[in-house]
């Protein structure tokens, strides 16, 4: 008996939801004042005389256009170089800005140190890139760190970037493709 009295009590209120929503969706009458009165607008800008001053008006009907004599619808003139003051080429004594140091070298991968292949997970989409020393192979992806020095930027099909932890400088090495019979000994 409860429960038939439950879907009862259900019932009569989807009905009166229903009405609510049809009297609602029906009416068209706006139920609160959209156009606030002016009297009790206190943002109006109070001005001192609201006439029309004539007076201004013919000043700027009388006004003339003066143009430059320029064109406006041709391109402008090239700027002109400023010419150089005949004393401006004699040095002037003081302190010398001491010179910038050398660009360091690019960075490498250690020698003994070679990419020579990639690959993907069959279940993932990040590749794996395949280096060696010459007796450890190095399976590492991209993001991951390498030797504990090196971070994998960006695994290419012709190259690797990379970039070192420490500095933060980047670099970047090619693939070295050996022959099918392995290294040459």
């Amino acid at each position: 008996m409860k429960q038939k009295r439950q879907v009862g009590v259900l019932l009569i209120l989807i009905l009166i939801a229903a009405v609510v929503w049809l009297l609602n969706f029906r009416s068209k009458q706006v139920t609160a004042d959209v156009v606030p009165s002016m009297q009790d607008d206190k943002s109006i800008i109070e001005l001192e005389n609201p006439q029309i001053r004539m007076d201004q008006i013919e000043r700027a009907r009388r006004a003339e256009y003066k143009g430059s004599g320029r064109n406006p619808f041709s391109p402008a003139p090239p700027p002109q170089k400023p010419t150089p003051h005949p004393d401006f080429n004699k040095e002037i004594p003081g302190p010398q800005l001491p010179a910038p140091p050398p660009l360091p070298p690019p960075l490498a991968l250690p020698a003994n140190v070679r990419f020579y292949g990639f690959g993907t997970v069959p279940n993932g989409t990040s590749r794996r890139a395949f280096l060696t020393d010459g007796q450890e192979v190095y399976v590492v992806a991209e993001g991951e760190t390498f030797l504990n020095r090196f971070r994998i930027l960006r695994i290419g099909n012709a190259s690797l970037e990379f970039e070192e932890i420490a500095t933060g400088r980047a670099g970047s090495t090619p693939m070295i493709e050996e022959p099918a019979g392995g290294p040459s000994q």
